[in-house]
């Protein structure tokens, strides 16, 4: 399970740009860097919510701590470098995120080998990717404008990070239906963004 947390963001990274086939990423860099001090700095304080049980405090943590903030922050910094112009407008998102989380899984994967704890080992980097690939999409459909889904697509970028936090609250406090459920929905942007791209890469755009 350790190996699973150490490698899935990397290796479904390549996968993501292997669907893209593209040769280079702008903010690459800048990713790695922020990244592992974000890897770093969380891991020498711990956890910013002190979780006890299986309440309201333990799901602030899963959003906090654990899946939530670290998922979606790349895209804010990637915007605010957008703003700054350290990026360009049209870069890939996406592929900023799952860098930023590259140096995240690795840290994580050696503080939590210790747990075995299947939620966090397997659960948590599963949760990351649905993250980081529904925010891209939605986001990829803000920039093409799409008309009446734009502000769906706005509600669906903020409410992803929290239903994939609360999914793991969930699987965490055994209340394992709603786990599921929530989990399940929180791969649909990403199901849907893969379907898309499989169907562009056919020639069905």
């Amino acid at each position: 399970m350790t190996v699973f947390c150490f490698l899935w963001t990397p290796l479904f990274y390549l996968f993501w740009r292997s669907l893209h086939d593209e040769s280079a990423l702008e903010g690459g860099t800048w990713a790695l860097l922020m990244g592992s001090i974000f890897a770093f700095v969380q891991f020498f304080l711990g956890s910013l919510v002190n979780a006890g049980g299986f309440g309201l405090s333990r799901w602030v943590s899963a959003c906090i701590d654990v899946v939530a903030l670290p998922a979606a922050l790349p895209y804010v910094v990637c915007l605010v470098f957008t703003a700054l112009r350290f990026v360009s407008s049209d870069a890939n998102f996406t592929n900023y995120a799952f860098l930023w989380l590259i140096p995240e899984a690795a840290v994580r994967a050696l503080a939590w080998s210790a747990l075995s704890d299947p939620i966090l080992l397997i659960g948590v980097p599963v949760l990351w990717t649905a993250v980081v690939v529904g925010m891209g999409h939605f986001i990829k459909i803000l920039q093409n404008g799409w008309g009446w889904v734009v502000i769906p697509s706005i509600l669906g970028a903020m409410v992803l990070p929290l239903a994939a936090a609360t999914a793991y609250w969930a699987l965490f406090a055994q209340h394992t239906l709603l786990g599921i459920i929530l989990l399940v929905l929180s791969l649909v942007p990403m199901l849907v963004s893969l379907g898309m791209t499989f169907l562009e890469n056919r020639g069905y755009s």
